[in-house]
């Protein structure tokens, strides 16, 4: 208990000397405050993975937004400059000069419509659209509107517009100094404007840009639709009636080349701004493609028809003998679509539409022919005459032929002849295997074996006349099957007209099976794109029907006239002929192929 006593009260001021002194330091402390540091947001770039450039770069899911950055020469990063000439192919050029080569004599027809006393000769087609002044403008239209929706191309806003310009501008400077320098008429006989052709030239620049900013960079099929649409627009005026055969494959060549000139310029002018994407490289692909080809076709000259070729002999055995009739042929023009799937490098599968246009030599003199049909009555009855007759005298002769021709003149007052088409035109389908021998990394060498079927649409000339009906007032014996007097007396108007639309003459073909094969050289300029010229060989054996009709306006203008003829012996049936012929057809050209 002492030591409680004694201890305790120490404790206590130990402790209240220990409290005093700690407590001291905080008599002037501030209350504690809680400070929080500054946030910046800032962007940190993180650690890239493993890519593989091989494959094409995944689709990003963001929104859709145009583009629309017009004036901004944007250049990506790590794109390889062209340089001058870069993607120059040349191929333009044997387009073209193969335009000049088949341009063939057009003197045969004539032209002046507004002369309406003298028989006109126009080449006419059934066929008729106005697709082809739009189709021309799909190149330039697919460009923009991929373009707009935001699929990077080969360039940017300002190159492309200058490169197409350029190439625009060049197409209608060589276009058009061609063609009012020239001044060749067109089918129609509208204007002297035909060669080449403007739509198809402005087709093929347009179908150019786009195989170059989308075709060459993202896919082969941007190109096999612009070229399809290009070739499409060419047949179609050709089939329009608006222009030659020369005048499109010269248009086409003009298009095409025009387009690289203006591109190689553009690549001087900005070198490496504005531009987007490189060429598609790919490699370790299989032979496989899609091809547009033009050629030319060599093998038929003509067809001759002899009166042995005469279907109905019995029908036309009379005085009247009729000549051969033989329809010479200028070099045949060729539009190809082929493709083919290979299983490996050396075999595969495909097909071939081929559409071969052969068109007639002069066929303008048959035309001839005809305008001076209207004395084909006039003719026949002085020839009926002067053989029932073989008493008369001459004076007694030559008085009929004057009171004949006098009465006949306004029987034709007026003619027009249209050839309705001037070409044979062969369509054909074949399938069957393809070959194929790589000869390094650019060059191969090509065959095929191919069977199908042949048809052909036929030529024709349709003539048009009109006049007066006249009635033949004469007097006819006939013994024993034969004439022995013919007397006309008179060949006088019966105050009616009549008009005569009829088919001249034609020319047509069997269906039949065709086989081919041939030859091929290709050219890997690109990854997916090849230039291929080619040699082929088809084979077709067809009946080909030859129908001339003289006689049928005479029928109208003259109905009673026929029993002259029948007593005659002479038939006012068309004459119709049937031969059969091989074609041996070797087509030489050049290709633009896409390997997919």
């Amino acid at each position: 208990m002492r030591f409680l006593s004694f201890t305790l009260p120490i404790i206590i001021l130990i402790l209240s000397l220990a409290s005093g002194t700690y407590a001291h330091p905080y008599d002037d402390m501030k209350p504690l405050k809680l400070t929080m540091p500054e946030l910046r947001p800032e962007l940190s770039k993180l650690p890239e993975p493993m890519q593989n450039y091989d494959r094409m770069p995944m689709q990003s899911t963001a929104a859709f937004k145009p583009d629309v950055s017009f004036f901004r020469n944007k250049t990506n990063p790590g794109v390889k400059p062209y340089r001058f000439m870069d993607d120059m192919t040349f191929v333009g050029v044997p387009l073209f000069v193969s335009g000049i080569l088949i341009k063939g004599s057009k003197n045969a027809y004539r032209q002046n419509y507004d002369d309406v006393t003298h028989s006109n000769t126009r080449l006419m087609k059934s066929f008729s659209t106005s697709i082809d002044n739009y189709l021309q403008y799909f190149g330039p239209t697919a460009t923009i509107a991929l373009k707009l929706a935001g699929v990077e191309g080969r360039s940017s806003w300002p190159r492309l517009l200058a490169s197409s310009a350029m190439s625009y501008g060049f197409m209608a400077l060589l276009v058009n100094s061609m063609k009012y320098t020239v001044k060749e008429m067109r089918p129609d006989g509208s204007t002297q404007n035909s060669w080449p052709s403007g739509h198809t030239a402005t087709s093929f620049v347009g179908a150019t840009i786009l195989h170059k900013e989308y075709g060459m960079t993202r896919s082969p099929w941007y190109s096999v639709a612009a070229y399809t649409t290009a070739t499409a627009t060419g047949i179609m005026r050709v089939l329009n009636n608006r222009h030659w055969v020369s005048d499109v494959l010269s248009g086409a060549g003009l298009g095409i080349l025009s387009t690289e000139l203006g591109y190689a310029l553009c690549d001087v002018f900005f070198k490496e701004k504005g531009l987007l994407r490189n060429d598609r490289e790919q490699e370790d692909r299989l032979p496989s493609f899609f091809s547009i080809s033009m050629g030319l076709g060599l093998g038929v000259h003509s067809m001759n028809f002899t009166p042995d070729d005469l279907i109905y002999k019995e029908d036309h055995n009379s005085l009247f003998n009729i000549h051969d009739m033989n329809i010479k042929f200028h070099t045949a023009t060729t539009v190809d679509v082929e493709g083919a799937y290979f299983f490996n490098n050396y075999f595969g599968i495909g097909g071939r539409l081929r559409v071969r246009a052969m068109t007639a030599r002069q066929f303008g003199d048959y035309s001839s022919q005809i305008t001076n049909d209207d004395r084909r009555l006039e003719n026949d009855l002085v020839s009926f005459y002067r053989q029932a007759n073989p008493g008369r005298t001459a004076e007694e002769v030559n008085e009929k032929i004057i009171m004949m021709r006098s009465a006949e003149r306004d029987i034709v007052t007026k003619k027009d002849i249209t050839i309705v088409s001037n070409h044979l035109t062969e369509f054909s389908s074949s399938v069957g295997g393809y070959f194929n021998l790589p000869l390094g990394s650019r060059f191969a060498l090509g065959t095929k074996l191919l069977i199908g079927r042949s048809i052909v649409q036929e030529l024709a000339i349709n003539a048009k006349f009109s006049g007066n009906v006249k009635t033949i007032d004469y007097q006819m014996e006939v013994n024993n099957g034969k004439v022995t007097r013919l007397d006309i007396n008179n060949v006088m108007p019966t105050g009616e007209t009549y008009n005569a639309d009829w088919d001249f003459l034609t020319l047509g073909g069997s269906n039949e099976t065709t086989y081919g094969t041939g030859l091929s050289l290709t050219y890997r300029y690109k990854s997916n794109f090849v230039w291929k010229a080619f040699v082929d060989y088809d084979y077709t054996r067809k009946y080909f029907t030859l129908k001339y009709d003289p006689y049928r306006f005479i029928k109208a203008a003259t109905p009673n006239l026929e029993q002259i003829y029948m007593g005659m012996g002479v038939s006012m049936s068309p004459y119709e002929f049937q031969k059969r012929q091989s074609l041996n057809m070797i087509t030489i050209g050049g290709a633009f192929a896409v390997d997919f």
